[in-house]
């Protein structure tokens, strides 16, 4: 499939399906989510082989710790088993990773895991990764409202969008959900003002790079 003449700079994608790909196929949800990676891995290549600029991910939102505490517990493992095997091949493919959400309740562990990599990666420029884990928009809000009222500055839209969690860049022209479900599930509420929204039917473990470029003509047409 050729690309369209229009390319948005910034995709956001809420990965969704992980879950059910594994129930379908009578395995434990936790290698839905291990698939789940593979799939990232694969729109990361794409993303960059289209010169799309950004690329946010919802990996983890703050409303997933009520999940069961053997997958809470099995996605922290696969996230830190990710960060040490795959920091370095991002790095010499040129992407700058940002890990967006509260880290207070994140094991000291994960933490280092994501200093690490943010800066080891803060050099790249080929694409920008923002992996939103232990994310919310509403708390997105609260915390930039917070940062300014501790600053002393004044709340109005400017200063509250230089305070949001992605201030480093641009908000999303596209939001991609797979997995059937037509919704936004609190990701990006302020970012998304002005994106257009994509829904697709598919499982985020079977998401593609053919998949993507659908996506992307739609957004062009």
């Amino acid at each position: 499939m050729a690309l369209p003449a229009v390319v948005p700079r910034h995709i956001a994608i809420v990965m969704d399906g992980n879950g059910r790909w594994a129930s379908k196929r009578f395995l434990p949800r936790i290698a839905g989510h291990q698939q789940g990676v593979e799939a990232l891995k694969r729109i990361v290549r794409a993303c960059a082989k289209h010169k799309i600029a950004v690329l946010t991910v919802f990996a983890f939102s703050s409303e997933n710790w009520s999940r069961p505490a053997e997958e809470v517990s099995g996605l922290m493992e696969l996230l830190a088993m990710a960060l040490s095997k795959e920091v370095s091949q991002l790095k010499r493919d040129g992407v700058q990773l940002h890990f967006v959400g509260a880290r207070e309740t994140l094991s000291d562990r994960v933490k280092h895991g994501f200093d690490s990599a943010e800066a080891s990666t803060a050099e790249n420029n080929t694409l920008v990764l923002n992996v939103c884990f232990n994310y919310g928009g509403r708390w997105d809000m609260v915390q930039a409202a917070k940062r300014l009222v501790h600053a002393g500055l004044a709340i109005n839209e400017d200063s509250l969008a230089r305070s949001m969690a992605l201030a480093h860049c641009p908000d999303p022209d596209l939001i991609i959900r797979t997995g059937g479900e037509t919704r936004i599930s609190n990701f990006l509420l302020w970012q998304a003002a002005y994106s257009e929204l994509y829904f697709c039917d598919v499982l985020w473990p079977d998401f593609d790079e053919g998949e993507l470029d659908i996506a992307l003509q739609a957004y062009a047409s």
